[in-house]
């Protein structure tokens, strides 16, 4: 093995390293947003989501 691929194999892998790590300082910056999205969902889900009167948003028609 040679300086000049020595050389090559740590200039690529320093830059995959980098790589990595920026993509998951992003994953983390946005993991808070991400779990309240999530709970926001299963809120809705569960039939948390109320209308303005208190009403629920669910039933899709008027009442007789």
């Amino acid at each position: 093995m040679s300086w000049d691929r020595i050389t090559l194999f740590l200039l690529a892998l320093t830059g995959c390293v980098t790589l990595m790590l920026t993509q998951v300082g992003e994953v983390l910056s946005r993991l808070p947003r991400i779990i309240r999205a999530w709970r926001e969902v299963r809120e809705e889900l569960r039939g948390g989501g109320r209308g303005a009167g208190g009403e629920t948003d669910r039933g899709g028609g008027a009442e007789e």
